[in-house]
């Protein structure tokens, strides 16, 4: 299976419709007839995707600045918690290991 290539104009206009038309990556996407993981590339590639939230953010009271502040410390959260246990069940080995 021969893998689809896009010209650079069709990529620059798939771009706009999110940069500029106020479509959503998906919605462009799908009228498109693309994956929203290449849309999401193409975009990256042009730094036309900025993150949600900066490292420096701002105390806003904006709810969706909040919700995606709320689910990056979840995610973080959920990662030193599993790294927590790895290092209790490393731990417990090597404890049991060497008496």
């Amino acid at each position: 299976m021969t893998r689809k290539r896009y010209s650079k104009e069709f990529q620059d206009e798939a771009c706009k419709l999110v940069t500029q038309q106020g479509y959503t990556q998906k919605k462009a996407a799908d009228e498109l007839g693309i994956s929203t993981d290449r849309l999401k590339y193409w975009l990256n590639k042009r730094g036309l995707i900025k993150p949600l939230i900066e490292e420096d953010w701002p105390d806003t009271d904006d709810p969706r600045l909040l919700k995606a502040r709320v689910r990056e410390l979840e995610k973080r959260l959920r990662r030193s918690e599993t790294e927590k246990e790895i290092l209790k069940k490393a731990t417990a080995y090597f404890a049991s290991q060497n008496p």
